[in-house]
């Protein structure tokens, strides 16, 4: 499990800007304007971790209960809530309420490991879904030019194996792209700008982390 300092987020768009030497960066824009409306302790729950909310909410949108949970952990109402593991040393910086500064987190030039929901495209066939070529165009093919082709043998096994590329639901599914770069840190705005594309679609929610397969993942470079 990926427990290095991160922050969750809502995916804007893509955009980008030019470097210092010329050269173009593309960008995938995410708005991080967490607040602290809990957390998770050793001693109380066996683990640590910080619950962070993400958006302004009203109250006839939630239950008494929940309502009563945000106010005894003394934090606001929030539209999305995620929780997030981490080292107590981490979790003991912030405090609740508090909004989490984006220079303590990350550092420009980071590898992060990004999280999110992929677009979901429904029932699909296998040259959307696995990119199969396909039958040939000519020499008389008739209604098999996206077909898959053969699925099994007649006698041995004599039945379809498991785990074929086949037609189905495509998408939809928790999807992390490793090894991302930041390439800038708008600490004023609360908006990360991280080199290359990210998963989901516009207004997702995004879960971004030290990378785990880098160095400087965990800490700053």
């Amino acid at each position: 499990m990926n427990t290095n300092p991160g922050i969750f987020g809502k995916k804007i768009g893509m955009t980008q800007f030019f470097r210092a030497d010329g050269s173009v960066a593309r960008c995938s824009v995410v708005d991080v304007n967490t607040v602290v409306v809990g957390k998770r302790t050793i001693e109380r729950d066996g683990y640590s971790a910080l619950v962070l909310g993400f958006g302004e909410a009203k109250e006839k949108h939630f239950t008494k209960s929940v309502i009563t949970s945000f106010q005894k952990a003394g934090a606001p109402l929030k539209k999305e809530v995620r929780e997030l593991r981490c080292a107590p040393e981490f979790a003991a910086k912030f405090e609740l309420g508090a909004k989490l500064p984006l220079n303590e987190i990350f550092q420009e030039g980071q590898f992060v490991d990004v999280q999110g929901q992929t677009r979901g495209r429904g029932f699909t066939g296998v040259v959307r879904r696995w990119s199969f070529a396909g039958f040939v165009q000519t020499h008389g093919t008739h209604e098999y030019r996206r077909h898959g082709g053969s699925i099994g043998t007649n006698m041995t096994p004599g039945r379809t194996l498991p785990n074929l590329k086949m037609p189905g639901q495509y998408g939809n599914e928790t999807v992390s792209v490793l090894n991302l770069k930041i390439a800038r840190i708008m600490s004023d705005e609360g908006v990360l700008l991280i080199e290359g594309g990210i998963p989901g679609s516009r207004d997702g929610f995004v879960t971004i982390r030290g990378a785990v397969k880098k160095k400087n993942g965990g800490k700053k470079a």
